[in-house]
């Protein structure tokens, strides 16, 4: 599935309850479901991993969706040419 078929389907799912709840109560959301990520991966929990994975792209492609923006386009945009500051792939910029 493309990024944008899965943003599509979440739109279709969820869009006009997270609309109404509004970009910054479902950022919220989208918080609370990062640190359920952390915890999983600080934990090890390989078997929780791939649905925590799956929340935070869902809660990442329904904000992107209410302020019309998708996420495969702006990851096109950013990051087709490599690393968007040395514009290498891998990336040759220095850790310091």
């Amino acid at each position: 599935m493309k990024i944008s078929e899965f943003q599509k389907l979440i739109e279709d799912i969820y869009f006009v309850k997270d609309s109404t709840r509004g970009p910054e109560k479902s950022f919220l959301w989208f918080a609370e479901e990062v640190g359920e990520l952390a915890e999983a991966i600080r934990k090890g929990d390989k078997e929780n991993l791939p649905e925590e994975f799956a929340d935070v792209l869902a809660w990442l492609c329904t904000l992107a969706s209410m302020m019309d923006i998708s996420v495969e386009e702006a990851a096109k945009q950013k990051y087709a040419k490599g690393c968007p500051y040395c514009h290498s792939t891998p990336c040759k910029c220095s850790e310091a």
